[in-house]
This record gives structure tokens, C-alpha cells and sequence, in this order.
């Protein structure tokens, strides 16, 4: 007999009596393990399934280290960050971020977890779809075309992630155990535009309306699915270097731009006024001179969040993985410092990245953290003297929270009332897609209003001024999306997909100057060694083992 275990999200209360708030819909007690053969009969249990193909994705970055998130490596091996984390810690994620072995010989499993939770999502997935005949959907035809959208896009989003990272994966479309050999990652992306393309085709546009974010925020739209499938089909034509055509033409460049246009028109998003108001590090009171003195923050699921992943405050460590598993690696070493809270230290700013605004963008001084000018350096002193690849610069945008008490004591929380563990219940959204993100792949791709979305997100940028002028050119739409995404997660992806070649050439360093407990190091990344992996990471061992050698491992690696 087949058996699956479906956590915590499955059991439990109906699946329309989940979304009471927006920040635990996926928050469910576990109860207890059922058969395929006595599953998968009403729409109820579809909705279930359905949350637990989402909350199999929200593990995927919730484990206890953090190091598996896609987030996490994307930004160590972008020519952003450099590792960072304590003079002690292992050197594992140095071998991600200068894409060489050789710092840790041993550290041939970095992504073992991030594989394992993966797959186990893409199962979740895949089980839910091969069940969507047997279900009876009572002749809603909208519910179903709505489950399978939405199950669809997590599994694309799912083999998104993978295939641009590890390259070289196993293709499974139905679940199984077999020992499956690696795809031809062209087939891959079929699958990713497929089911994006069906989603955007599926799911009812009125599903998850954005007035009411409140409750249904983090659920996968149609407009969610148009615009992940305008960033994969920008990533796949300029990393594979050819039209999206694995065999059969499966989405044009004209269907592609039409559905970023169709997000446009819909009136659902905007762009949030101010900049610095997105995050809630950049929005809670901080240096006065800069007039950060009030709680700004725009809120989860503004009207510019197209789709974001959710986490709860409810992590412990029997089992329930469902924080944001990285968040508290970027925090300050060791150190609260309203609004910035404690962490581990990693994803140093590198310092090209301050001076790569222009003077007058307000983006800067809320994505990145500097140490001096916030006056912050002599009281981190222990900090700095603890922390390796120290450059003065922290990301800001995804950094933990810390809150004043009562007494003026600088409290380690996730919550301005003091309360939430720092390491266990850190709950920040990572957002996905932002309408700023629609804007200018539409611009990319040569809309009819190419400028005039430009210079929506520049005007943004350093609002309430005007922004000088610039035309929407390939060269500068990349130019903006280094500033306007600067440590989302996308900066890799954008270099990679303007060719290896491109891509080593920024990630390269000739010897960048940092501390490494307090004394000075240079950083050194070798254009060769990008090049040869072809920006891809290496295949866990575990996994080569396991597979008796089916598997084989990537070049460089």
C-alpha cells in the first residue's frame, strides 16, 4: 500500500477556514498520515493537498540552518555579497560564494537539504496532480482549474529553482521512488512553461482578489503566474542562449509580454510611494537624521507584492518547520541594534555596491545597512572582530528585527512588543515578484510604454524629487534592476542570463579588501572557476552515492 504523510498543513480544519490571517494560513496541527486509496475524494481534500504542496514549498527555506534556501545561495554567488558569517564557522559557504572546492574539500553537500526538501515538495505536487480525475469536484469547474493552477505553479516555481541552480536534475511528473537519471534541463523548462502557462490560463482572475490581501496573501494568482513565466522566459532565452522552443514552440515572446501588460491593466498593483516602505527594517525607526524615526512599513501583501512566501512565528524543533530559515543568518554578528536584530553575520555587502547609486536615490540607504554612517561601528566592535569577509555593509531589506523595551533595552524579537525568538519564529515574507519587477520586465521586452514603466520605477526611486533622465535602453533596464533588487534574490539570475562570460566577469575579484576578525584579508574569486561551472552549484554527494552513480556531478565541481 502506497502511504504518504501529508504535515501539518493538510489536517486539521477546512481549507477556506485557513486564511483567518494572512501570515498563518499555512499554519495547521498535524493529526495523522493517510492512504492514497482512502484520499483525494472531495474538493476538501483537494483544498488541503493543495495547502500542503504550499507548505511543502514554504520548507523548501524554513529548516533550522537556513544554508538550503535559494535565497541564501543566490545571493552568496552574485557579485553583491560575499559570505560572511563568524571567524569560526566552517568555510562551506565560501566554497558557494568563490565557486571553489577547494576552500573545504569536504563540503560536498552544502545542498542536501536544499535536494531532499525539494523533491519532497515536487512530490506533494505531482501526487496532487495525478489524484485531480478521481476527485470529484461536484462540477466546479473553477475549483478545479483553480487547485491545479495553483499546484502547478508551486511545482514549476519549484523546478525553476532547481534546474537554475543545480543544472543537471531529475525530471519526475508523477510520484515515484525510482532512481531517476538527470533530464536534459531543456525538457525542464518545458515543464516550467507549461504549467505556468496553464495556471495563467486556469486560474480564475477574481480567485484571490488584492483587496483581499488580508487573508488570502501568499496564494498564487493568474497574474503571479504570467509574471514567473516572463522571468523564466527571460532567463531561459539569454542563460540557454536560443528561442524557448525545447521541440515545440511553448510560449513566444508576444504571449509573454501580453500577460506582463495583462498585470498591468488589471489595476490590482502599484508601486508603494516611498521605496524605503517595503521593508520593515528600512520603515521602523532608525537613524533620525535620515528621518526614519516612525513604523512606515507598508505592510505583508501591499499592493506592489505580486507573490511572496510566507512564514509563521510558530517554528519549534519537533518537527514544524515553517520560519523563515535564513532570515536570521543576515543579521548583525551577535548584536542587537534597533531596528536590526542579532544573527549570524552572513552575506557581507560588498562595497561596489554602495557607490553603485547614483546620488539621490533613496534606494540605497534602504537596502543596505552602513555600519559607519549609522554610527553603529564602535559599538559593534565585538561584532566586526567575530565576523569574517567584513566589509562595514549589511543587506537591509531581509534582515532580522530587534525593538526598545520599556526600560530603553534593545530587545532580540520579531515582534515591536519584544516577544518571538530571533532564531525561531523570524517571519518576514520573502517577495517573490514585485509589480516594480512587471514593470520593467515589460520595459525589457519592448513594450509599446517602455519608457513611461522605466521611469515609474526611477520617479519611485528618488521620490518626492524627479529622477534625471534615462533612456529605457537594454543596458540601463539591467542598470535599474541592479539598484531596485539589489539582495532580493534576482541579481545572480540577471547576470547569468546576460551569458557566462558577462557573468564572470562581474563576479571576478582581483583582491577586494575586508577584515576577518578584525585583520585584513583580501577576497579573491577567479573568472575561470564561474566559468566552468557555468554559474551552476555542485550536485550533493549523498545524492551521486545514492543513486549508485546514476547521477553525475557537475563540471568544476
Amino acid at each position: 500500500m502506497n502511504t504518504i504523510k501529508l504535515y501539518k498543513a493538510v489536517w486539521g480544519v477546512a481549507a477556506l477556514s485557513l486564511f483567518s490571517c494572512a501570515e498563518s494560513f499555512l499554519d495547521v496541527e498535524p493529526m495523522t498520515s493517510v492512504t492514497t486509496e482512502n484520499y483525494y475524494k472531495t474538493i476538501d481534500d483537494a483544498e488541503r493537498a493543495l495547502i500542503a504542496c504550499y507548505d511543502g514549498w514554504q520548507v523548501t527555506t524554513s529548516d533550522l540552518s537556513g544554508l538550503s534556501s535559494i535565497y541564501f545561495s543566490a545571493e552568496l554567488m552574485s557579485d553583491e555579497c560575499f559570505s560572511g558569517l563568524g571567524t569560526a564557522d566552517g568555510d562551506d559557504v565560501m566554497v558557494m560564494d568563490r565557486f571553489d572546492i577547494s576552500l573545504a574539500p569536504a563540503g560536498s553537500n552544502i545542498h542536501n537539504t536544499f535536494w531532499t526538501s525539494y523533491y519532497a515538495a515536487i512530490f506533494r505536487c505531482n501526487t496532487l496532480l495525478q489524484k485531480m480525475e478521481q476527485i470529484d469536484w461536484q462540477d466546479n469547474a473553477d475549483a478545479r482549474k483553480r487547485v491545479e493552477g495553483e499546484t502547478r505553479t508551486l511545482r514549476a516555481i519549484l523546478y525553476f529553482d532547481l534546474v537554475r541552480l543545480l543544472g543537471n536534475i531529475p525530471l519526475l511528473t508523477e510520484p515515484t521512488q525510482d532512481n531517476v537519471p538527470q533530464a536534459d534541463p531543456k525538457d525542464v523548462y518545458a515543464l516550467i512553461a507549461q504549467d505556468l502557462k496553464f495556471a495563467a490560463d486556469n486560474i480564475p482572475a477574481d480567485a484571490y482578489p488584492k483587496a483581499n490581501a488580508a487573508t488570502n496573501d501568499g496564494r498564487i494568482t493568474a497574474y503571479a503566474a504570467k509574471a514567473l513565466l516572463a522571468r523564466v522566459y527571460l532567463y531561459y532565452t539569454g542563460y540557454e542562449g536560443g528561442a524557448y522552443d525545447p521541440g515545440t514552440e511553448i510560449v513566444t515572446k508576444a504571449e509573454v509580454l501580453a500577460g506582463l501588460e495583462d498585470i498591468i491593466s488589471s489595476g490590482e498593483y502599484s508601486l508603494v510611494p516611498k521605496f524605503k516602505d517595503l521593508w520593515p527594517a528600512a520603515s521602523h525607526y532608525g537613524p533620525k537624521e535620515l528621518g526614519w524615526d516612525s513604523i512606515t512599513y507598508a505592510g505583508d501583501g501591499n499592493v506592489e507584492t505580486v507573490l511572496a512566501q510566507k512564514f509563521n512565528t510558530t517554528q519549534d524543533y519537533n518537527g514544524n518547520s515553517d520560519r523563515n530559515g535564513w532570515l536570521v543568518l543576515m543579521g548583525l554578528r551577535s548584536t542587537d541594534f534597533p531596528p536590526y536584530g542579532r544573527g549570524w553575520g552572513a552575506c557581507t555587502v560588498h562595497p561596489k555596491m554602495w557607490a553603485a547609486f547614483a546620488s539621490g536615490d533613496t534606494r540605497r540607504e534602504a537596502s543596505i545597512i552602513n555600519i559607519n554612517s549609522e554610527g553603529i561601528a564602535t559599538a559593534y566592535e565585538t561584532g566586526i572582530k567575530d565576523t569574517r569577509d567584513y566589509t562595514g555593509y549589511m543587506v537591509k531589506k531581509y534582515t532580522p528585527m530587534a525593538f526598545y523595551d520599556k526600560e530603553g533595552t534593545a530587545v532580540s524579537a520579531t515582534k515591536d512588543d519584544g516577544s518571538g525568538g530571533f532564531q525561531d519564529a523570524q517571519h518576514q515574507d520573502y517577495v517573490l515578484v514585485r509589480y516594480a519587477d512587471v514593470l520593467l520586465m515589460a520595459a525589457e521586452l519592448g513594450a509599446a510604454n517602455a519608457q513611461n514603466y522605466f521611469d515609474q520605477v526611477r520617479n519611485r526611486a528618488w521620490y518626492p524629487a524627479a529622477a534625471p533622465a534615462k533612456s529605457a535602453t537594454p543596458a540601463n533596464i539591467m542598470d535599474e534592476r541592479l539598484c531596485e533588487f539589489a539582495f532580493e534574490g534576482l541579481r545572480y539570475w540577471d547576470l547569468l542570463r546576460q551569458g557566462i562570460d558577462a557573468a564572470a566577469a562581474a563576479i571576478a575579484e582581483t583582491g577586494v579588501p575586508v577584515l576577518r576578525a578584525g585583520n585584513p584579508e583580501t577576497v579573491i574569486i577567479a573568472a575561470d572557476k564561474v566559468k566552468i561551472t557555468k554559474g551552476l552549484s555542485q550536485i550533493p554527494q549523498t545524492q551521486i552515492n545514492l543513486s549508485g552513480g546514476v547521477l553525475k556531478q557537475n563540471a568544476g565541481w
